[in-house]
């Protein structure tokens, strides 16, 4: 049976019905106790018949307290319906009144934001960004060729599910439990071990549906994804690097183990720009570049044909997010200055406002393992407010979180997302309307 939406409302177990009758009721209890504060003469049939029978009761005191109780019940009553409304049209259930209409309201009416990025950097930003938009868009490189991602590659021909996977779970309204299962890595069967369950949902959604973009598409519907996640190319290529030594390497996850200073990074076959990211960028209002590994996540964006030029000529305002760690074999001994410097050989930094640099060192035990390890903090070498035509931000941005069995310098997600809101003009002017009334 077709049911009209409205009248789907009320059926049995939504939860709504009792909410009107009881805010209908407390109407009623409004009238009559209205009719006692007039008198006599406003009184009729029940209303004056029910006082008559207590004649001890002061009718002015009655009337009051019936009006004040069905103003009550009133209020509570259509409170709860909407918040039973809201429940029950929710993609994601539970909840409280105050959190959807914060959602409905104010986070799809505020600014466009589009981050540009790859690996856990990118889902530590949209981790913490999600709690001030969710008009917020994540465009992925899909250049990954190691691990679970890079065989999947490899054995079905699909794009790298990896990097997108941790962007959709950072996304996602329940990303604790989700996680749980997506990140899970097979401990056996042929062929199987190692890879990730997300992974492998992703790359058989790609078979099924026909295309990496519809297989995130339908994979951001079941994990009532904030925003959305798209890759930066559907074509397939690779990084091609050529080193200080002279030699030319292909393939992301063997430029990182190559341990040799890059010189030039490219694509080994042209990759042309999914159309969706390049409108995402057109009409951003804020775009963030970073963090993430420079060449094999950052750069590897702005190398596919029309996504720098995208960025330059977008409008809206532009923000670099500072990695913290220098990475071993990919930027050893770089400082603040030199990251920027390799951007701007791949995007104009003279069309963006500001970059975000942290100011916290790790405890020392985790640095020397890090400088063991051949990686240490990216060292703040940008001098005054302003370099480089940028504003500089500072701020302690950093996070100990247990990987693989040991401390792990990250991002603070929320930290990072609270000064990206409290500087980004686009931003500050959205909550500073909405707070201000």
């Amino acid at each position: 049976m077709n049911v009209p939406p409205i009248l789907k409302l009320l059926l049995p177990g939504m939860g709504v019905k009792r909410w009107f009758f009881l805010a209908l009721a407390s109407i009623a209890l409004v009238a009559f106790g209205s009719l006692c504060l007039v008198g006599d003469a406003g009184m009729r049939g029940l209303y004056a018949l029910v006082l008559r029978h207590f004649p001890f009761l002061w009718r002015p005191v009655v009337g009051a307290i019936v009006i004040g109780a069905g103003l009550l019940g009133t209020v509570v009553g259509m409170a709860c319906a909407v918040r039973a409304i809201l429940h029950a049209v929710s993609p994601h259930r539970g909840g409280t009144l105050a959190e959807a209409l914060y959602q409905g309201r104010i986070l799809r009416a505020a600014p466009r934001v589009v981050a540009i990025g790859g690996g856990t950097g990118l889902s530590t930003l949209l981790r913490g960004i999600k709690a001030y938009t969710a008009n917020l868009t994540a465009v992925v490189t899909v250049m990954d060729t190691g691990g679970s991602s890079g065989r999947l590659r490899t054995e079905l021909d699909v794009l790298p599910p990896g990097d997108v996977r941790n962007c959709l779970l950072a996304l996602a309204e329940d990303e604790e439990r989700m996680a749980r299962f997506m990140q899970h890595r097979f401990q056996a069967g042929e062929g199987l071990i190692g890879h990730s369950l997300g992974n492998v949902l992703l790359a058989g959604m790609e078979q099924a549906v026909g295309g990496f973009d519809r297989a995130v598409e339908e994979a951001s519907h079941f994990l009532s994804v904030r925003g959305k996640v798209i890759p930066s190319t559907l074509d397939r290529s690779d990084l091609a690097a050529d080193l200080a030594d002279g030699r030319e390497i292909v393939g992301e996850a063997a430029i990182g183990a190559a341990h040799v200073p890059i010189r030039r990074l490219r694509l080994a076959r042209p990759a042309r720009a999914y159309p969706v990211a390049l409108d995402a960028i057109a009409h951003a209002d804020l775009i963030l570049v970073g963090p993430g590994s420079l060449y094999t996540s950052i750069i590897s964006n702005l190398l596919v044909e029309g996504i720098a030029d995208a960025i330059a000529h977008a409008p809206g305002e532009k923000m670099v997010i500072m990695n913290l760690m220098t990475e071993p074999g990919e930027t050893d001994g770089f400082t603040a200055s030199a990251h920027l410097r390799s951007l701007a050989e791949h995007v104009d930094l003279r069309r963006f406002q500001a970059v975000v640099v942290n100011s916290e060192l790790p405890p020392p035990g985790i640095l020397a393992r890090y400088k063991d390890e051949g990686s240490e903090p990216v060292e703040d070498d940008l001098r005054g407010a302003k370099t480089m035509g940028l504003r500089v931000i500072r701020a302690p941005l950093l996070q100990l979180v247990e990987m693989e069995g040991k401390a792990t310098v990250k991002h603070d997600p929320h930290m990072l997302a609270r000064i990206v809101a409290r500087e980004a003009r686009a931003l500050r002017r959205s909550w500073t309307r909405w707070f201000s009334g």
